[in-house]
């Protein structure tokens, strides 16, 4: 393994971009767009703007529909790039925003889960390569992941500017975990907990454990109570391969328990943060049913791209509970960066269920000698094993 890259590689680059239609209009009304990525517009729609007097030397258009061809070659020759959406995908090739539950469970109640938006993007996902996309399918997939990462950094820039890098924990397990288990219960107390204490719960998204987190976290306004009961309405559907009733029962606990509006000036902005987090789920694993209780959803293709994403935030820390491959997969590719400090620093790395980690999947023996290895000194000490949830949310609202 080399050492990590420089850290201007890793950093975000500022880029100019313009992503909604009232800031597209005020650029527009100075005469000149030179320079701008506009991302994912429906400059089609009326009123359409006239182009043909602005300056686009150097301007990229991604996505955006125009009124017509001709418009769009109109911009080309005058010195613009135009990357115009594809036609038949069921998926924008731009995306402006990240996916809200509504969005991914759009259709289901006209036509239950095989009609959902999640569900007919994986069958388009499928039917077109899988993980080996043909050339045209491959190109609107990483245009789409390319306008997930823009929505990514768009959504967490507020709260990482209110609370910092260190406010962000992952919470990784088993998907497989049946919804009322005492490990599903467990994990929705921890994201309940870590939301109360303003931390900013990420997932990988899919069912079991991730879900159970984003579930605390979207019930972190309401008394435990109610967590309890909620988790007893869902484990009448325990099981995710049973689709239909899963989605069904989840849709009826978030209408039952839908979050109140927060006045503006209180932190709208920052209310889905509140209510349910972040997941980041992939259509690799779409045979599995959308968790629909995180605040904001960043969906991608690509799941080396998702992977390292939720590492890449998760600083403030990563809770693992019990889980098999996929989880110790994320264990050694979070310690490695961890390791190298590639990310920089790491927040603790937190094991849910001590003899789990110590006797059946002995991870902790390999985990504590390599991290006291790093060549940033001893890091052993971040390493927690634990039965206990509230330990588990001291030591993750200790610092930060």
């Amino acid at each position: 393994m080399p050492t990590p890259p420089p850290a201007d590689v890793l950093e975000p680059h500022a880029t100019d971009e313009v992503e909604t239609r009232a800031e597209f209009d005020r650029r527009l009304a100075t005469g000149s767009l030179a320079g701008l990525t506009v991302q994912g517009l429906r400059l089609d729609l009326d009123p359409a703007p006239d182009l043909t007097a602005v300056t686009v030397a150097g301007t990229l258009f991604v996505g955006c529909r125009f009124a017509s061809r001709e418009v769009g070659a109109d911009l080309v020759r005058r010195g613009a790039n135009v990357v115009p959406p594809f036609s038949g995908l069921p998926y924008p090739t731009q995306p402006s925003h990240l996916y809200s539950p509504e969005d991914l469970a759009a259709g289901f109640a006209e036509a239950g889960f095989a009609g959902m938006y999640d569900t007919r993007v994986y069958a388009h996902f499928r039917a077109h390569g899988g993980a080996l996309p043909d050339v045209r399918e491959a190109l609107g997939q990483r245009l789409h992941d390319h306008g997930v990462d823009n929505a990514l950094a768009d959504a967490t820039r507020a709260w990482l500017a209110a609370y910092g890098p260190q406010s962000v924990v992952g919470i990784m397990g088993g998907h497989a975990v049946p919804r009322g288990s005492a490990p599903y219960r467990m994990a929705a107390v921890l994201g309940w907990e870590l939301a109360r204490a303003d931390r900013l719960v990420v997932t990988g998204g899919g069912p079991g454990v991730m879900e159970a987190a984003n579930l605390g976290a979207y019930l972190a306004g309401r008394p435990a109570e109610e967590l309890t009961a909620a988790i007893d309405l869902l484990a009448t559907a325990p099981d995710f391969t049973d689709h239909d009733r899963y989605t069904a029962v989840a849709l009826r606990v978030r209408e039952r328990y839908a979050p109140p509006p927060v006045p503006r000036q209180r932190g709208a902005e920052l209310q889905w943060a509140r209510t349910g987090g972040l997941s980041i789920p992939t259509w690799l694993y779409g045979h599995e049913p959308a968790n629909l209780f995180a605040g904001r959803i960043a969906k991608y293709f690509s799941n080396a791209i998702r992977e390292d994403t939720i590492l890449r935030l998760a600083r403030g820390g990563i809770v693992f509970a019990p889980g098999r491959a996929g989880t110790v997969q994320e264990v050694f590719q979070a310690a490695t960066k961890t390791f190298y400090g590639t990310d920089g620093a790491s927040g603790a790395y937190v094991f849910l269920d001590r003899a789990y980690w110590t006797r059946e999947l002995p991870v902790e023996a390999l985990l504590r000698p390599l991290l006291a290895a790093s060549p940033f000194g001893d890091l052993s000490s971040t390493i927690h094993l634990t039965d206990d949830v509230r330990e588990a949310v001291r030591v993750l609202t200790a610092t930060a």
